[in-house]
């Protein structure tokens, strides 16, 4: 029985624990990135994680984008500027690095999203609405919108890197 229930999607398992019943969305949505980014990665060469086939975001990028939009996200929703070492990691991403390996990017990503997960249980419910801001320009939202934003946002580079690690698996791919 509990093989079956570890074969459903996140949000069909029940509520993760200690996470407000308002933000098991978000929670799902962070822990099926994770689960899917390790699924997709699964055999995908490490000699691939830098190829941009056809121009398009490289493997690696999206692994890291992920990581980085979720840290970045939830440092705003705690209503922190970003830190130095986060502006380093911003301005790095996307950048082929000596010593990051396929390995080393799905740990940092589960680290971030691990974390997140940690965060989410402290967030009051009746703050949700209050308001934050985004970035330097500081552009006005509120807490419910940027821990929703760092989930929807690596949902949709987690489908951008599985197009990316079809195309390059891909035995019909002549060239990138």
């Amino acid at each position: 029985m509990e093989n079956e229930r570890e074969k459903r999607e996140v949000w069909m398992r029940g509520p993760v624990a200690h996470v407000p019943a308002l933000l098991q969305p978000v929670a799902h949505t962070l822990l099926q990135v994770q689960e899917d980014t390790e699924k997709y990665m699964h055999g995908f060469s490490e000699q691939k994680l830098w190829i941009q086939p056809g121009g398009a975001a490289s493997v690696a990028f999206h692994l890291q984008h992920i990581a980085g939009v979720i840290d970045r996200m939830f440092s705003y929703a705690h209503n922190k500027p970003l830190t130095a070492l986060q502006l380093a990691y911003l301005s790095t991403e996307g950048e082929k690095q000596q010593g990051i390996t396929k390995e080393s990017l799905l740990q940092n990503c589960e680290k971030v999203i691990n974390h997140a997960i940690t965060q989410l249980q402290d967030i009051a419910i009746e703050e949700l609405h209050t308001a934050r801001y985004l970035g330097r320009k500081r552009i006005p939202t509120t807490l419910i919108g940027l821990i929703f934003h760092a989930a929807e946002h690596s949902q949709r580079h987690l489908g951008q890197m599985l197009v990316t690690i079809k195309w390059l698996s891909s035995d019909d791919v002549k060239t990138c």
